[in-house]
């Protein structure tokens, strides 16, 4: 799909389509020091504020933590960056290690991992917040976090079976970023933009292509067109992308209008930030999204390391806000595919009130075969989950099935056979027993 010719805005210079533009940030913003001065904020409004933006209004700063890796990584790499400038999702984003050059200043990148970057074209751009690079092992090219943010050349190779748009998605757009599969949800894609893009993503297709850009009034309005046509719809998913990219004015924008859709029962979105720029869960945004319950948040956890101290007061204000949190993971080689890394993860995303809610089979995309791991390894892991942990801390294991047949739920199969009216049932020890279930009961 070329997101140009379905109406994403390009880099601030003018669209050929006449409709409103939304450029990928605000203008830069003042932002004061940890103290009591006051910050001014620009506002970025789409049409139904009215006008072409609004005076600017003089907020609060929002205080984050900072932890002391981020510090000393800041002491480092951004010497000239104050704190307050380093807790700005806007001054994150803005200096993102994106080449060659930005990465071997923070990292000791390995031969393949130097030659992969050269070489990597028109490929999933690399995209890494300050922030999330503090996380990464500079020595190690193994280490998990840093597998999933910088490219290797297995990733330039398309195998068997892999492709660009594995889940078929293009082909279940009734209109322009929207994927109505399921009867009653449908995905409302509204940007190609992430704050971090994640080298086994599912739209490398789609992300980070034709520049960085949220998609435009145009092409918004045609979705919720849509919606509000199909009164069978009542789950709304925004994804993209990733949709805490945008500003809170142009999220309010989108969510407002769907909210007004009488049918429209569930709103979810889908998304990183927290994990990756938790900088960007500001009070006021929690305060902007509080006006629209029920909403509901899907967050893309990996590895117990992404649960910082950053990171969980982002998850505290969220779910602060009333939004249920609920955690997406996806199964991938030498990044999580063991029992003991995976408990550790749902467990520490329990304490920091995030809900374990899907864990994926790497998806078929193309490049993508060095991260995947044999389906029977995401078995062995439920196995080993369930019944030696809480069952809030027990996912559903699924896999999307290629060429668009929706999320199958797999389970280490607990039935071992029969005993004339009696089922035969194996428990999480590995032990027999059986439960009354007559061959003639209806």
């Amino acid at each position: 799909m070329d997101e140009q010719q379905l109406g994403s805005d390009p880099e601030p210079g003018g669209s050929r389509f006449n409709a409103t533009l939304f450029p990928l940030l605000d203008p830069p913003v003042a932002i004061a020091e940890d103290g009591p001065r006051m910050a001014a904020r620009h506002g970025s409004l789409g049409p139904p504020r009215g006008g072409n933006g609004q005076s600017p209004v003089a907020v609060r700063p929002s205080r984050h933590l900072i932890s002391p890796r981020c510090v000393e990584f800041r002491r480092l790499f951004f010497p000239l960056a104050s704190r307050a400038e380093w807790n700005d999702w806007r001054w994150q984003i803005r200096n993102r290690l994106k080449n060659l050059n930005a990465l071997r200043r923070v990292v000791r990148l390995s031969p393949d991992e130097e030659r992969t970057l050269v070489r990597l074209g028109d490929h999933l751009p690399v995209g890494i917040t300050p922030y999330y690079a503090s996380l990464l092992d500079r020595n190690d090219p193994t280490d998990p976090l840093r597998k999933m943010m910088i490219p290797v050349s297995a990733e330039l190779v398309t195998g068997p079976g892999e492709s660009d748009d594995p889940l078929a998605e293009e082909a279940h757009m009734p209109v322009p970023g929207l994927v109505h599969r399921y009867a009653d949800r449908v995905l409302f894609l509204v940007t190609n933009f992430c704050a971090t893009y994640c080298r086994y993503c599912t739209r490398a297709r789609l992300v980070g292509q034709t520049g960085e850009h949220h998609f435009n009034i145009q092409q918004y309005q045609q979705a919720i067109d849509y919606i509000a046509g199909c009164r069978r719809v009542r789950d709304v998913v925004l994804s993209g992308g990733d949709p805490l990219t945008m500003t809170d004015d142009r999220l309010e924008w989108l969510i407002s209008r769907l909210r007004a859709i009488r049918h429209v029962d569930l709103i979810r979105i889908g998304t990183k930030v927290p994990v990756v720029l938790p900088q960007r869960i500001t009070p006021e945004l929690c305060r902007t999204l509080r006006r629209y319950h029920p909403l509901w948040m899907s967050i893309h956890f990996m590895h117990p390391r992404e649960v910082t101290p950053e990171v969980a007061q982002a998850c505290e204000r969220l779910a602060d806000a009333g939004l249920p949190l609920g955690s997406q993971t996806v199964l991938a080689a030498g990044v999580n595919d063991d029992v003991p890394t995976m408990k550790e993860l749902m467990h520490r995303l329990l304490r920091i009130r995030v809900r374990p809610y899907y864990l994926y089979q790497c998806d078929p995309i193309s490049g993508s075969a060095h991260f995947r791991t044999p389906v029977q390894t995401g078995l062995r892991i439920m196995a080993g989950l369930r019944g030696h942990t809480s069952g809030y801390a027990v996912p559903t294991f699924v896999v999307d099935a290629p060429g668009g047949g929706g999320k199958i739920p797999l389970l280490p199969d607990p039935v071992v056979g029969r005993d004339g009216d009696f089922l035969l049932l194996r428990n999480y020890q590995g032990s027999t027993f059986r439960y009354p279930d007559p061959l003639g009961a209806q």
